[in-house]
């Protein structure tokens, strides 16, 4: 792809965008999310670029988010919701933007990777997934996650879903709308396939 064409460069980019710890974060879900779309058929390039790019505004400050946000229309509900969100949809503007990257496949992959939504595509689900067991997470669960994205992606996604909803819910926070139809879309899908295969 063409945008690999000085990898260096834009490693360095996105390297100057955020703190050391964060930088690292993004490298392993670059490396997961290649070793995922090779395991279950995604495009492994395509992959870690997207992995590269996701939390390319994480850093940033909100009121510098929440301007990109406002000037390209983004929902009302995500403008309203919770702050941790607003880094896909920024990134997203940002990398199409200011890096010249005009992949669909891979803008929605950033875009969704904290939400998720319906109908997600391989891609989506694979830097989704990436993001949630990277080598450097530890949280309560996180193994278990690990296991199932050896042999069932969809299971994967749908357990790492329900686990931040039930955080959400726990800590009192609201729930982003797509996070919801997200874990609905998959449950429902494997019910009519007869059921997740973890």
């Amino acid at each position: 792809m063409n945008m690999w064409s000085n990898r260096e460069a834009l490693l360095e980019k996105v390297r100057a965008q955020m703190h050391d710890k964060r930088y690292q974060h993004t490298l392993g879900v670059a490396a997961s999310a290649k070793q995922l779309a090779e395991r279950f058929g995604a495009d492994p390039e395509k992959a870690e670029l997207a992995g590269f790019l996701h939390d390319y505004c994480k850093c940033w400050p909100v009121e510098k988010m929440l301007e990109i946000l406002i000037r390209h229309d983004m929902p009302t509900e995500l403008l309203e919701g919770e702050k941790e969100l607003w880094h896909a949809f920024a990134a997203a503007i940002v990398i199409q933007t200011e890096l010249g990257v005009t992949d669909t496949e891979i803008l929605q992959a950033v875009r969704y990777h904290t939400t998720g939504r319906a109908g997600m595509s391989m891609l989506e689900k694979v830097v989704c997934v990436a993001d949630y067991i990277e080598p450097n997470r530890n949280y309560p669960g996180v193994e278990e996650i690990r296991t199932l994205a050896q042999h069932d992606l969809d299971a994967a996604l749908a357990h790492a879903l329900g686990g931040t909803i039930r955080f959400l819910i726990e800590k009192q926070k609201t729930v982003y709308p797509l996070t919801l139809i997200a874990y609905n879309d998959l449950v429902s899908q494997k019910g009519r396939a007869g059921g997740f295969n973890g």
